[in-house]
């Protein structure tokens, strides 16, 4: 079957930085990218072609976090100097200095209104920020260590953080409350952010580990291990469908969610992939690395929709899976299909390159590794070596049993097959008449106030009749 996807593209690379880039993020406007460094700078590069970049300096240590606002009006970010500042990104780069944390902050972000900041801090605090009004609002304190990474939901209406206590916390923002906690990490927490429902919390692991959690079970239902040191950071796609993540073992990792598997590994990065961040659109992703350097890539695998492959039978294609047993773990290939050898795709360019795999000998070598098909997925999405770490290989388990209990085996795999379509389709089904009620539910609601409104306009003008005076000839 050929495949799905297109392979993602080194778009470009930004050199500017002195030092390693520790956070990067997206303007919504689509014309901009920010990124923070150990040498205290931080530059927004301007992707039209032959822009210049803007450097602002104001920290007075290393910068930790990065976020545009929502609008794009606005870039936050966050430094061990203890401050958070809010930037302009034009050319003046005025700026607003937050004060309140006691320790170095080692991230920031926005409500998804841009009305509200969320700081995690060293100092084991989690602080929240009015940015209209430029002045702290409260504090929450159960964590009883660094806090490293702290997200808003998209409603706003919860908090996630994570630290070096090895868990993840969930608040509510009305109550103030530590809501729930998870707790089973190897080692530091780094990293947490929802997806773009609302409905799933990922969390990484200096053990490097990433684990997805549902929060209406709380349960875990995907957990990979698929780098070979501590995550640094991830990336939700706006979809839901695809995660990426970045390591100290200096690959990016490319997670198809709904499959529950590695899909690809990129090599960029000399040392460290420190950050990572899809686009709002999700057609474009970005790196940055203990090198200094900042790549752009093309998503290009996110081309063909999850639609589009359910018509041609797929297996599960709804943008916001239940929790599902098989997600536990990230799925082997089947045992019933021959698993092919891997290749290793680079292409070889003297400078920086639109659709290459390769920018120049400084930026180091760009290359793409992606597998054959193993399984019975939708494409040409495989493992390599360096991929099957951490997952199971069921291929030589059945070598030894008769043939018929491998017939057996088949037609139990074929069946859950379908099952799993089945199921596919009446997710999308019943997600089309949720939509179809809660626009049925606006309409009745917007009628009521039509029909109240137009009493009430009657009412009114009965009484003006009756107490208008009468004039007799």
């Amino acid at each position: 079957m050929a495949s799905v996807m297109e392979d993602p593209s080194l778009e470009r690379h930004f050199k500017g930085h002195k030092d390693a880039v520790t956070c990067a993020d997206f303007n919504p406007n689509r014309k901009q990218l920010a990124s923070g460094s150990v040498d205290k700078s931080l530059m927004i590069w301007n992707l039209a072609p032959k822009a210049r970049a803007f450097r602002f300096v104001g920290h007075q240590d290393v910068i930790t976090g990065v976020q545009f606002s929502p609008f794009g009006n606005l870039v936050a970010t966050s430094s061990k100097d203890r401050t958070v500042r809010l930037w302009t990104p034009s050319m003046k780069g005025e700026s607003t200095v937050f004060k309140a944390h006691t320790a170095a902050v080692r991230s920031v972000a926005f409500s998804n209104d841009g009305q509200r900041l969320v700081t995690a801090s060293d100092d084991k605090s989690v602080k929240v920020w009015s940015v209209h009004r430029q002045c702290f609002v409260y504090s929450l304190n159960q964590h009883t260590n660094w806090v490293r990474c702290a997200r808003f939901s998209p409603d706003g209406r919860l908090i996630a953080s994570c630290g070096d206590d090895r868990s993840v916390r969930l608040w509510d923002t009305s109550t103030k409350h530590c809501i729930n906690c998870f707790s089973d990490y190897g080692g530091s927490a780094t990293f947490v952010d929802f997806n773009s429902s609302g409905t799933c919390i990922a969390s990484s692991g200096a053990d490097s580990t990433l684990k997805i959690w549902d929060l209406r079970t709380n349960k875990l239902i995907q957990h990979y291990q698929v780098h070979s040191a501590g995550i640094n950071s991830f990336s939700f796609h706006p979809s839901n469908n695809y995660v990426i993540s970045g390591s100290s073992d200096g690959t990016i990792k490319i997670l198809d969610l709904l499959e529950g598997r590695l899909i690809y590994t990129l090599h960029g990065h000399k040392g460290a992939v420190m950050t990572v961040a899809f686009s709002r659109a999700g057609d474009l992703f970005a790196s940055g690395g203990a090198d200094g350097q900042v790549l752009m890539w093309r998503t290009n695998f996110d081309t063909k929709s999850y639609q589009d492959v359910l018509q041609q039978h797929s297996r599960r294609s709804t943008p916001d899976p239940p929790p599902h047993l098989s997600d536990v773990h990230p799925r082997g290939p089947h045992v019933h299909h021959p698993q092919s050898t891997a290749i290793q795709v680079t292409r070889d360019a003297a400078t920086s390159s639109v659709d290459g795999w390769t920018v120049d000998h400084s930026a180091g070598r760009a290359g793409l590794t992606a597998g054959r098909q193993t399984g019975a997925g939708v494409g040409g999405r495989g493992r390599t070596e360096d991929e099957a770490r951490g997952q199971t290989h069921p291929l030589e388990v059945f070598s030894g049993h008769p043939s018929s209990l491998d017939s057996i085996l088949r037609h139990i795999v074929q069946q859950l097959d379908i099952l799993t379509q089945t199921v596919s389709v009446l997710e999308e089904r019943l997600t089309l008449t949720e939509d179809k009620l809660k626009e049925c539910l606006l309409h009745q609601s917007q009628i009521l106030k039509d029909v109240r409104a137009s009493r009430e306009r009657r009412r009114t003008e009965s009484e003006e009749t009756d107490g208008s005076p009468v004039h007799f000839t």
